[in-house]
């Protein structure tokens, strides 16, 4: 039985996995009837127009220039002209995203798609925000069915739209840990209108995860040949780099494992080059300094847990054994393992006691963390985590105790 502790959604990868497409401001279907003649009439109504256009396009240019404070300000100034101005919602709530304020965002979507149902930008926006923010995936993939059944009073369904839809389904799946699923669908979005570079990223992660990494090398290869200069692509290839040699053990040893090893190394740092933010050069430490670490967190367990577990063995290994990967779904991205039977279920097992064991990945948790204060914080988080799976704390146990 296998109990582990995976990296939340938004620490996958880094900022690898979420990937946002920016639609600030982008003009709605009947956003375009507002320069009809007509549609406002005369005199003043013609001023809100002229009004509410221009505070969109001062918005936006605030917004490019990093002055978060003036952008919503000129939304605010659009929504006086025009109070149901669904760009000026959407807008709102794509700076307010950036800005963490998730609760906000979802209100100005919302307020976007009431003013106008056929917005595809808020659509997409709101479904992006409960995929990655807001964790309400079946949510997500619900309203991406409802849209897909293409409606009349529902956004038209292009070929884009469309795409972008089984792109945000796939996402959704994917946190749902239906990997076939998602690869499914990414390459259905991708079959609608090209390979998109985001949409070919996304494959190769999938296709990581699954541990099918010659396949994903060759899906990441090819969106970094588009957008060579995209920081998470980078990223995601170094990722994949590191374990080409578990995939194929011709290569592990020798020259061949150097040379990966060094590409692997080159693109995180190039990654880095990119966005010293979101990508930082993975932590390195000495195995001592690691399994010292390790064991301190043992130790300060208290002696009660001690007792339970001085007979299962706590072990540090680079990554997951690829056959974990492949034949038991684990992600190659995983921080902790508990392999074995709970001590709650023991009693009901044939399973062999001594089979018990933790496996504590040491270079998975580098990656996420920037300093070596961060990593032992980490390392105690983890190892508490997997041997509360061993005592027979389910996940929600777990993340009440703050060991999620």
């Amino acid at each position: 039985m296998l109990h582990a502790r995976r990296l939340r959604s938004r620490e996958l990868s880094g900022a690898a996995v979420r990937v946002r497409v920016r639609r600030l401001c982008e003009s709605s279907p009947t956003g375009s009837l507002l320069s009809c003649p007509g549609i406002w009439g005369n005199g003043s109504m013609k001023k809100d127009k002229d009004r509410y256009w221009d505070c969109l396009d001062q918005a936006m240019e605030a917004s490019h220039g990093g002055r978060i404070d003036e952008a919503l300000a000129w939304l605010d100034e659009a929504l006086k002209a025009h109070p149901a101005g669904a760009e000026a919602h959407n807008g709102r709530g794509e700076i307010l995203w950036d800005e963490g304020r998730v609760d906000e965002a979802f209100y100005e979507f919302e307020r976007a798609i009431a003013a106008d149902p056929k917005f595809s930008a808020a659509h997409l926006n709101r479904i992006e925000l409960l995929v990655e923010e807001m964790g309400e995936f079946e949510l997500a993939l619900e309203s991406c069915d409802e849209l897909l059944a293409g409606r009349g009073e529902l956004p038209r369904l292009d070929r884009p739209f469309q795409a972008e839809l089984c792109y945000l389904k796939s996402k959704a799946l994917f946190y749902l840990d239906d990997l076939e699923g998602a690869v499914f669908l990414v390459r259905r979005a991708m079959k609608t209108v090209g390979d998109q570079p985001t949409y070919c990223a996304f494959e190769g992660h999938l296709l990581f995860e699954m541990g099918r990494y010659e396949d994903a090398r060759r899906a990441l290869e090819q969106a970094a040949a588009a957008e060579p200069d995209s920081p998470h692509i980078v990223y995601s290839l170094g990722l994949i780099m590191e374990r080409l040699d578990q995939q194929d053990p011709s290569a592990g040893s020798g020259e061949g494992s150097e040379s990966v090893q060094q590409a692997a190394s080159q693109a995180f740092a190039r990654a880095n080059s990119l966005d010293p933010s979101q990508f930082p050069v993975p932590l390195s430490v000495g195995d001592e300094f690691f399994r010292e670490a390790v064991a301190d967190a043992l130790g300060n367990l208290p002696r009660s847990v001690r007792e339970y577990i001085e007979d299962v063995p706590v072990i540090v290994e680079d990554f997951p054994d690829y056959d974990l990967v492949v034949r038991e779904r684990v992600s190659p991205q995983i921080l902790g393992l508990f392999l074995g039977v709970p001590r709650t279920e023991a009693a009901a097992t044939e399973q062999v006691p001594d089979l018990d064991r933790v496996i504590i990945f040491k270079r998975n948790l580098e990656k996420i963390c920037r300093d070596r204060e961060e990593l032992v914080e980490q390392i105690q988080i983890t190892v508490r985590h997997e041997i509360g799976h061993y005592l027979g704390l389910d996940e929600s146990d777990l993340d009440r105790l703050g060991l999620a």
